[in-house]
């Protein structure tokens, strides 16, 4: 008996073409983003993470950008839950986990994190650390309640960043991501709410990506050539959705050429709704514009696959939200690259093969249980 296959959908023909990220060639254009998971106690990731992770590379997913892992720095983290991606015992660990997800088929890079001024006091691993940052202002413009970071605090930021990826790519890793948004430490600098600084580190635009770039620069130094640098950046911050980097493309022009300059490879662009246009007069997104200021390869996120009106948008049945043909149209355009998609992977770890398969009949609506729990 023959049996015939149904024909490729336009998502899964568009979607399931490899790319490649400097040295790395990714299977296809679905990314995992990163989602903070607070289930590695001690900082270590156990036989549960790796299942988690591999069980969507074994589902499809071309490159897995890890949850928030702390670097190497006492005051990068506040929870003693949350990974750590330092210390002999969390680094086998994560070993463990990279082999686990190359030998389902898929890439990792690990992201790599410091939260800056959000940390409050006495919280662990390291209770007596203080909270750092640019100016010693946290989000809310509060003042007081941190440190402004020396010149030897910087140093110590970018060393441990820069270990943190030499360790990845000596442990099995195939890139590295820095967490530059949402208002932890890299966008603190970036953004002038935070950053009032009078030396080199803060003023205008260019001035305040100075700390990140040295950042890039330290990273790019500590691997290999060929090994991919992600850069994860936002306008919004945690809680202030409405802040923003840059006003025009003029002002994100002079924020992103530093960092690539500085050797990012790939830019991450987050945004809470993938679809909506970033400055007026175009219809391209933050991620469009990025690599159209750039011209580096780019990552698109925002409420991709998350409830059962965006399904039926898969499923050509028209979305209030917005129709999957137009994610579709752009990365046939090239305005940007990839897709991440964040919490309708936690509900559904076969998300991504359903959609290369053309199976978006199956796909399930996402429910805010997922959060708990590390299925």
């Amino acid at each position: 008996m023959t049996v015939t296959t149904p024909p490729a959908s336009r998502a899964a023909e568009i979607l399931s073409r490899p790319i490649a990220l400097n040295g790395l060639t990714v299977p296809n254009r679905i990314v995992m983003a990163p989602m903070t998971r607070q289930f590695s106690p001690g900082g270590i990731p156990g036989e549960d993470v790796v299942s988690y992770y591999s069980r969507r590379a074994a589902a499809g997913v071309g490159l897995i950008v890890t949850e928030g892992t702390y670097v190497g720095h006492d005051s990068a983290g506040q929870s003693s839950r949350i990974p750590r991606f330092h210390g002999e015992e969390q680094l086998a660990a994560w070993a463990k986990v990279a082999e686990g997800v190359h030998a389902a088929g898929g890439t990792i890079v690990p992201q790599l994190w410091h939260i800056g001024m959000v940390r409050k006091q006495g919280q662990p691993p390291f209770a007596d650390a203080p909270a750092v940052g640019p100016s010693g202002i946290r989000l809310d413009g509060t003042e007081g309640e941190g440190k402004e970071m020396t010149r030897q605090d910087l140093d110590d930021v970018i060393r441990a960043f820069a270990e943190a990826a030499a360790d990845a790519e000596r442990i099995g890793f195939d890139g590295v991501e820095l967490h530059g948004a949402h208002g932890y430490l890299l966008d603190q600098f970036l953004w002038a709410g935070t950053n009032r600084r009078a030396d080199a580190y803060g003023g205008d635009p260019v001035a305040r990506t100075k700390f990140a770039a040295e950042i890039v620069a330290a990273v790019r130094d500590s691997v290999s050539p060929e090994f991919p640098v992600i850069f994860r950046y936002s306008q919004w911050k945690s809680d202030n959705y409405d802040a923003r980097l840059a006003e025009t493309p003029e002002e994100l022009e002079a924020i992103l050429t530093p960092l690539a300059a500085a050797g990012v490879d790939v830019f991450h662009a987050s945004t809470r709704r993938y679809w909506l246009p970033e400055f007026e007069g175009s219809d391209l997104n933050l991620a469009g514009w990025t690599k159209k200021l750039t011209g580096k390869p780019t990552i698109t996120v925002g409420s991709v696959g998350l409830d059962g009106d965006f399904i039926k948008g898969f499923m050509g049945e028209g979305s209030p939200l917005k129709s999957i043909d137009d994610l579709l149209d752009s990365l046939e355009r090239e305005e940007y690259d990839m897709v991440a998609v964040g919490r309708a992977l936690l509900q559904d770890p076969e998300w991504a093969s359903k959609v290369l398969a053309g199976r978006t009949d199956e796909l399930k609506s996402y429910d805010a249980a997922a959060l708990k729990t590390l299925s």
